[in-house]
């Protein structure tokens, strides 16, 4: 079993030691141990989005805790890192939301959504762009938006993403490619 796999069993089982089965765990008890991993997700996150200086890797760790600390709790991880997902893709697109009203003009520009999903991602309006899609997606399916919520935004593999929202690897492979072809369909320009 590799480190990183090793560190998200102890994990799990400090989560499941602590907390007997169908009680939540609270962020406080959440956050020091998954706080590593948090930090590492927020790190590259920003730099894939380019969101500048403004917001800190810290500091959105923290956010993400000051977003969740009033949350009922969590019964798993993985349910945890689901949602400090969610909330991180807000942080996020407030950020860019809030950089864009200083900048104030431009048109938004259409992009293909497999361009989309280079390493990094420097252009505010598109990111703007696949998140209204993703808002509509939401209303849909909200299956395929919490996908789209973990693997783009968050970062997470196919198997973080599936071990988050407690679904099959072969699940999210599936509705990641019915996902994408979606949100390409909203986002491409039509001819």
């Amino acid at each position: 079993m590799d480190s990183l796999a090793a560190g998200t069993q102890d994990v799990t089982d400090s989560v499941d030691a602590t907390h007997a089965p169908g009680v939540l765990a609270a962020v406080h008890d959440l956050m020091p141990l998954l706080y590593e991993e948090l930090h590492r997700t927020a790190r590259r996150e920003r730099r894939r989005f380019a969101v500048g200086d403004s917001l800190a890797t810290t500091m959105l760790v923290n956010e993400v805790y000051l977003r969740l600390v009033g949350s009922p709790g969590f019964n798993t991880r993985g349910h945890f890192l689901a949602v400090a997902a969610v909330a991180m893709r807000r942080i996020l697109i407030e950020a860019i939301r809030s950089q864009m009203r200083i900048k104030r003009g431009g048109e938004f520009q259409r992009v293909d959504f497999e361009h989309a999903l280079e390493v990094e991602i420097a252009d505010d309006e598109k990111i703007l762009a696949i998140n209204d899609a993703l808002q509509v997606l939401a209303v849909r399916s909200p299956r395929l938006a919490q996908i789209v919520e973990c693997r783009f935004f968050a970062g997470y593999s196919e198997a973080e993403t599936a071990q988050a929202l407690e679904i099959s690897e072969r699940t999210v492979q599936r509705d990641w490619a019915t996902a994408r072809a979606w949100l390409q369909r909203q986002i491409e320009p039509t001819d």
